[in-house]
């Protein structure tokens, strides 16, 4: 019985396909971020309406790289983004975060969790906890909630650029603001300016408690 051989096949060679990139290919992850991180930049200066130059100034950086860095143009190094994030008052994270979510700026302050500061009524016995932290090289307002004990002194001479707005929680005092003086008691107000000597001046119903609001002209001065 004569059989056919079977006849052996040669074995194919796997093929190896290269496909070229497409032309209209996402962005490199490095411009992107590079084109986020000078949106966020530029949106935080204009938010607090200061210039390229007192930015870059801040940061250390030339204006010129600044705004390249702001249209996306350039990658900051991590020295940089540090440099620039405190210039603008804010952080790192802040500038790769993304323009178009929703994102809320407000800053929520407990009862009791005020963080107290010194001033010049400090040394006067006057208590004060700061209610709100201006993010920025400029500070636009400052709200305090001033506390005055029998360990207080009257002391009608502090003076500071801008305007100044007091509303009295608890206690009565007269205020004095440059010649004139106002019986303040709880639920009252005085709005006056800042560059005119004023401070309580007899303090009549202890503890006195009262919300101080200082909206700054711009140069910054403490009481």
């Amino acid at each position: 019985m004569i059989t056919a051989k079977s006849k052996t096949r040669p074995a194919r060679k796997s093929a190896v396909k290269v496909v070229a990139p497409a032309l209209n290919s996402p962005l490199p992850a490095a411009a992107s971020v590079a084109a986020q991180v000078g949106s966020s930049a530029r949106r935080l200066r204009l938010a607090q309406g200061l210039t390229l130059t007192e930015v870059a100034q801040s940061a250390g950086i030339s204006p010129g790289m600044l705004s390249r860095l702001e249209t996306g143009d350039v990658s900051p190094s991590l020295d940089t983004l540090a440099a620039l994030s405190a210039a603008l008052g804010s952080n790192c994270a802040a500038l790769f975060r993304d323009s178009t979510a929703s994102l809320s700026d407000a800053q929520l302050v407990k009862r009791g969790e005020g963080l107290e500061v010194v001033r010049r009524g400090t040394r006067r016995g006057h208590t004060y906890h700061l209610l709100a932290s201006e993010r920025g090289p400029k500070r636009v307002f400052e709200p305090f909630l001033v506390t005055l004990t029998s360990k207080s002194e009257i002391f009608p001479e502090f003076d500071h650029p801008g305007v100044e707005f007091i509303h009295v929680l608890e206690g009565s005092l007269r205020y004095r603001h440059g010649s004139e003086s106002y019986l303040l008691k709880p639920g009252d107000s005085l709005t006056f300016r800042g560059d005119v000597p004023h401070g309580p001046d007899k303090l009549l119903k202890l503890p006195v408690r009262m919300l101080s609001v200082i909206i700054y002209g711009g140069a910054d001065s403490h009481d």
